[in-house]
């Protein structure tokens, strides 16, 4: 059996690790709330609401200062002098990444490296680019839900919400249909890795995905230097020979660019599907007008968003909100509980496609490191959301659905449906 760290005596310690971290960490912390969040819950809006009464900055004993309102919470994501990284270049939570394989590339880069690397692949983002992909979106869209009615049963996660980014951002990257299976099964075991690393054997599973993950666009990054084609590898692939980016910090963008393109996206459709079947007047209104669909996905984003926490490191004290923050202590904006800032949303905890004249939500963060895949996301979610609304207009509830245990992330894991 392959070992994680290079030793069977590493794995042992690093299993050791593993097991005890969380029940020490609530031992330890208990009745801290934000403590509580990141050791996972169902429902994360009671523990957002006493940390909101904390006051503008809550001081949790696991050396963050935590932000749930919007305004304050918009500032720092646009604040430039704010760092994704310690002072010693390492992002929060990556020495434990990086003992199972992980880079994180653009994700875990502050300027100039993040400028440099992000320049690459945003030629693939322009909205030119977006309108482009639209009719592929659609047409994957059609053929999975034809596969759906012929199959008989229907879960949204697995059969259309997970899927379909998994096709889009394969076809964006260029990898061929021969190999979709297998981009599709080692990226959910690498997207698992996102809600954090509870087991040895779920550390295993993980490195041996990541591996044949490189494999895959190592293959691929060969196969484009010699016929280049109209995919973002093939920049990519270019932008190396021409010495702009490292091998590994070709291969590790690659990867990161697969994983958060179908992370979001496939999380954005099955929380819009839920909260508009959960709000029936709201299904109703879609159904009449599928042109809303943009502010389907946008009310989605900020009532149940994928993205549920934000970092930023200061590199020099400075004083927040009226506290003193210290060097690489972090300042984590709660994206969930920001979005539901009563002071800047009416009825906030309410689902409304037809809100106007209330600030962006925070979803796709925010200043330099604001999501370069938000308009994809964007546009796949109006789509998916149409054609589904289109096909299935009676769609309803068809037995019990799992969400995810995340600090994280929101999403769904189970999500059966039916549509007649």
């Amino acid at each position: 059996m392959s070992t994680v760290t290079g030793s069977r005596l590493g794995d042992l310690l690093f299993g050791a690790q593993l097991k005890v971290g969380r029940p020490l960490m609530k031992a330890v912390m208990r009745g801290d709330p934000y403590i509580d969040l990141l050791l996972g819950v169902q429902d994360p809006r009671p523990l957002y609401d006493i940390i909101r009464k904390g006051g503008p900055l809550y001081r949790s004993k696991a050396n963050a200062l935590v932000v749930t309102g919007h305004t304050l919470g918009t500032e720092i994501l646009r604040d430039r002098s704010l760092n994704i990284c310690h002072t010693n270049g390492k992002a929060p939570g990556m020495q434990l990444m990086e003992r199972v394989g992980w880079d994180g590339s653009i994700l875990n880069l502050d300027p100039p490296d993040h400028t440099r690397i992000r320049r690459l692949a945003q030629p693939a983002f322009t909205p030119r680019k977006i309108a482009e992909y639209r009719v592929s979106v659609e047409r994957v869209c059609h053929e999975l839900l034809d596969k759906a009615e012929r199959r008989g049963g229907f879960d949204l996660i697995r059969d259309y919400a997970g899927p379909l980014p998994i096709a889009v951002i394969g076809d964006m990257l260029g990898v061929p249909e021969s190999e979709h299976e297998r981009f599709y099964r080692h990226g959910r075991v690498i997207g698992s890795i996102i809600d954090g690393i509870t087991s040895l054997d779920m550390a295993r599973d993980f490195k041996h995905a990541h591996s044949e993950y490189l494999k895959l666009f190592a293959e691929l990054i060969e196969a484009r230097r010699a016929a280049p084609a109209d995919d973002l590898v093939s920049v990519l692939a270019a932008a190396h020979g021409e010495d702009k980016v490292t091998e590994h910090e070709l291969l590790a963008l690659c990867a990161t660019l697969a994983v958060t393109g179908f992370e979001t996206t496939t999380n954005l459709i099955g929380n819009g599907v839920l909260a508009l079947l959960e709000n029936p007047e709201q299904w109703q209104l879609f159904l009449d007008d599928p042109d809303l669909g943009p502010k389907v996905v946008e009310e989605t984003l900020r009532y149940d968003s994928p993205a549920l926490q934000a970092t930023r490191i200061p590199h020099e004290e400075r004083e927040v909100a009226g506290q003193r923050v210290k060097v690489d202590e972090a300042l984590v904006v709660l994206v969930g509980a920001a979005n539901h800032d009563p002071e800047v949303y009416r009825d906030p905890d309410r689902f409304d496609i037809l809100r106007e004249g209330e600030p962006d939500h925070l979803s796709f963060s925010g200043g330099i490191h604001f999501c370069i895949g938000a308009p994809l996301a964007r546009m796949e979610g109006d789509v998916a959301l149409r054609v589904l609304a289109e096909r299935m207009p009676k769609l309803r509830f068809d037995g019990p659905r799992r969400r995810r245990s995340s600090p994280v992330i929101s999403g769904l894991e189970t999500f059966p449906l039916a549509a007649d």
